[in-house]
């Protein structure tokens, strides 16, 4: 009688397989709690204006600015969309340090991912670059060179991190990439900006005309480029993979 019920008393039977299906309701109900806690933090706790925040920022002075420079630079450098700091740097700054320092930053950033990731050699970094996407941007690089870094800058169609990974991975060299990304980022940046320049109460119709105009002049050029005829050959791309760990700088 006790061996018929020892089976019973088995371990294996019945504690495995409870918190496999309990993980996800848990971590719903961490979430759902989480927000929660969030909308009581903002209905209980008074925050500050934007007018509030610029004030702040300017009474900082200089070294705020730098802190915000670096923190834009080095967290764009992993994919993280960069137009939260774009719209800060107008928020913050105004229309013209804004945009300085939001140019300035993204270009750094760009540096930075291009120079880790042809550190790293393309038979690092390319196996994790498999996206149908990141295929795309691949191609674009391998026709255009530094002329797609451009036009991939403008309103762009592909994250800002994807095209920076591709380029160190392409045979574009580091100053035309540089370059080419100032151009690129320009008409979008100074749209961005001057919206968070109006955010902060700085509503000039003037620069809401600028800004939409730079808005649409990346979109235009964005356009153009794709009506543009594709010049190179597959026979480039297909001898770039014979070679996977040949970067050329």
């Amino acid at each position: 009688m006790v061996a018929a019920h020892a089976p019973l008393g088995s371990a294996n039977v019945t504690t495995t397989p409870r918190p496999a299906h309990r993980r996800p309701g848990v971590r719903a109900a961490g979430a759902l709690l989480a927000v929660a806690a969030l909308v009581v933090l903002a209905a209980l706790v008074p925050l500050p204006s934007v007018e509030r925040v610029r004030e702040w920022a300017t009474a900082v002075g200089p070294t705020f600015v730098l802190v915000f420079f670096l923190a834009h630079a080095l967290v764009t450098v992993l994919p993280v969309p960069r137009t939260l700091f774009t719209v800060s740097a107008g928020v913050l700054f105004g229309p013209v340090t804004g945009l300085l320092v939001a140019v300035g930053a993204t270009t750094v950033s760009a540096v930075l991912a291009f120079v880790a990731v042809r550190a790293l050699g393309r038979s690092v970094v390319a196996r994790h670059l498999r996206h149908p996407l990141v295929r795309a941007v691949d191609a674009r690089l391998e026709r255009r060179g530094w002329l797609a870094v451009g036009s991939l800058r403008l309103i762009a169609p592909v994250p800002f991190s994807v095209v920076n990974y591709s380029a160190a991975v392409s045979s574009v060299r580091l100053a035309p990439f540089a370059l080419a990304t100032v151009v690129g980022v320009v008409p979008g940046t100074v749209g961005v900006v001057l919206l968070g320049n109006a955010l902060a109460g700085d509503a000039d119709p003037l620069m809401l005309a600028v800004s939409g105009v730079c808005i649409a002049v990346g979109v235009l050029g964005l356009l153009v480029d794709a009506r543009l005829p594709v010049t190179g050959s597959s026979d480039a791309s297909a001898s770039r993979e014979s070679s996977p760990t040949s970067l050329g700088t």
